[in-house]
């Protein structure tokens, strides 16, 4: 045998075993790839039942939020109602109540300043103290 041979023989079995040392760790990935296509198809079965779930408790959800919408749809109705009932009471009571109150208001004053000019003495030569001043 030469040395050329030699060599290459030398280099036919490194490279068989270097072949056979990779071939331990791509095993092992297949295995684990092996494993996890087998989780995934568990996972996907055991999802089912969870998204059947989603479904209903998103169901149930949009009822609740129609039912919402309705009451808030009622609750603005009744404050547009509202609103118009007290723009309705000011302009048809309001004017009125406040022209009472105002006629009321001057009369009790005018029957204050009577009752006050009754009890004041007469005569002649009387002044009334601030004469002239408002109160």
């Amino acid at each position: 045998m030469t040395p050329t041979q030699i060599a290459a023989l030398i280099v036919a079995g490194a490279f068989v075993l270097l072949v056979l040392l990779l071939a331990v760790p791509l095993i092992k990935l297949g295995k684990t790839l092996d494993e996890a296509s087998t989780a995934i198809k568990k996972a996907q079965e055991n999802s089912d039942p969870i998204f059947t779930g989603a479904n209903t408790t998103i169901t149930h959800v949009n009822t609740q939020l129609e039912r919402v919408d309705g009451i808030t749809a009622n609750a603005k109705t009744i404050s547009g109602n509202v609103s118009a009932l007290s723009s309705l009471f000011t302009a048809t009571l309001g004017g009125p109540l406040v022209k009472t109150a105002a006629f009321s208001y001057g009369v009790s004053k005018a029957l204050k300043a009577r009752r006050k000019r009754k009890q004041e003495p007469t005569g002649r030569h009387f002044r009334r103290k601030n004469k002239g001043v408002r109160k």
